[in-house]
């Protein structure tokens, strides 16, 4: 038991990064989002029968949505549009129950699942380089936070491609502690909001409300990480030699993903997801019990009542942060290439061509139909013009 218990201690330590990455970014409290995973996960594990060695944590693909969303409709309708992301979870679990898949990819092929990605990483590329430059910090200047948002992403990708072992696994961790520590030697850190936190307080949950303009703006998103989670699936399936999409069956895995999303939001924590980090962390260590997930999970739970601990993450600077999401941003970019390439669709054919072209340039570029309520813009609007061209445009020959 005790080494159970060492062991998922260390499985919430490969996560923390992350974790408490996608709060900071979005201005969401970080320990609101400690409790949500902790809550989340157990929730997963409830659903799925303690059967899959997997944690559920912040979904880096909300990060541009929720920054977004906030500076049109505010934090509150934020949350509730990503409940209703996760009722799009638990709406594709039950089709998937009573449908199986082949639906699923029908609707969603690569052709538009991949720039749909694409648009996610990329939309907020410009706040992560004003981020990294100090356009944003007070009393930083240019000089200083380039030092600092280049040594933070330096140290992430030394640590990405040379890491080895748990190193490897902790990247945006240890960007962010280099960074930090240099940010301290310049006096550049405030440590005002860590003085006036008390050591245990309740995290500062959120109650969601609901608009409809917030709703149809987040909807969509929830496509992305609802077609990545069948990879992470796959993927920690083939560490543990364990067909998780039959056992216990996809339907219930994503059932479980989308039940941690709603909960993390009406909590006022980010949507779930899957860690790959921590799938990465289950085949190093060949840890398969679940029941370290259990330990991570209540482990996460109880640093989030530590308030000084949030307090403290609040003081990194901004550039600090900003190194790390211009590689943040561009990798999930990639994720979605990726998605693109591995298809072997020829992307100058000309149906592939318009679906893909008129997803990029409308979510990248900001194009909007409607207004007020009813306003689609960003990523909603990318995800849906893209399903109804792939639904309408004809089957062509595809040309080499």
């Amino acid at each position: 038991m005790s080494r159970v218990i060492l062991t998922g201690t260390q499985m919430l330590f490969v996560a923390f990064g992350s974790l408490v990455l996608v709060p900071l970014l979005t201005g969401l409290d970080p320990n609101v989002a400690l409790f949500t995973a902790g809550i989340g996960t157990l929730v997963f594990h409830l659903v799925t029968g303690l059967s899959v060695p997997v944690f559920l944590a912040s979904s880096f693909a909300f990060i541009a949505p929720i920054n977004s969303s906030i500076a049109n409709f505010g934090v509150s309708a934020t949350l509730g549009g990503m409940i209703a992301a996760g009722l799009v979870y638990v709406a594709i679990s039950q089709a998937v129950r009573l449908k199986g898949t082949a639906w699923l990819h029908r609707l969603l092929p690569a052709v538009v699942v991949g720039p749909v990605i694409m648009v996610i990483g990329l939309a907020l590329a410009p706040i992560a380089v004003q981020m990294a430059t100090g356009a944003n910090s007070e009393g930083i200047g240019y000089g200083r936070a380039m030092v600092l948002s280049m040594s933070s992403l330096f140290v992430t990708l030394i640590l990405a491609v040379f890491g080895r072992g748990l190193l490897r696994l902790v990247p945006i961790m240890g960007g962010i502690v280099v960074g930090y520590l240099l940010a301290l030697t310049m006096g550049v850190v405030d440590f005002t909001p860590v003085r006036e936190a008390a050591w245990l307080a309740l995290p500062s949950f959120t109650a969601p409300s609901f608009h409809w303009a917030a709703i149809l703006f987040m909807i969509p998103v929830a496509i992305a990480p609802a077609v990545e989670h069948i990879g992470d699936m796959v993927a920690i399936g083939s560490v543990t030699g364990r067909n998780y999409l039959d056992k216990p069956g996809l339907h219930r895995t994503l059932l479980g993903d989308g039940l941690a999303t709603i909960t993390a939001s009406i909590f006022g924590g980010p949507p779930n997801t899957t860690y790959s980090e921590v799938t990465g962390a289950v085949t190093l260590t060949r840890a398969f019990d679940p029941r370290i997930m259990v330990v991570a999970s209540f482990t996460a739970i109880v640093l989030a009542f530590f308030a000084k601990l949030g307090a403290i993450l609040q003081t990194i600077p901004a550039p600090v942060m900003g190194g790390i999401m211009t590689l943040l941003f561009g990798s999930i970019a990639v994720v979605g290439m990726n998605t693109l390439v591995r298809s072997g669709k020829p992307l100058t054919a000309p149906r592939n061509l318009v679906i893909v072209s008129l997803v990029l340039v409308f979510g990248i570029g900001g194009m909007q139909i409607g207004g007020g309520q009813f306003a689609l813009q960003g990523v909603s609007l990318a995800a849906l013009v893209g399903i109804v061209l792939n639904l309408v445009l004809p089957p062509a020959k595809e040309e080499e």
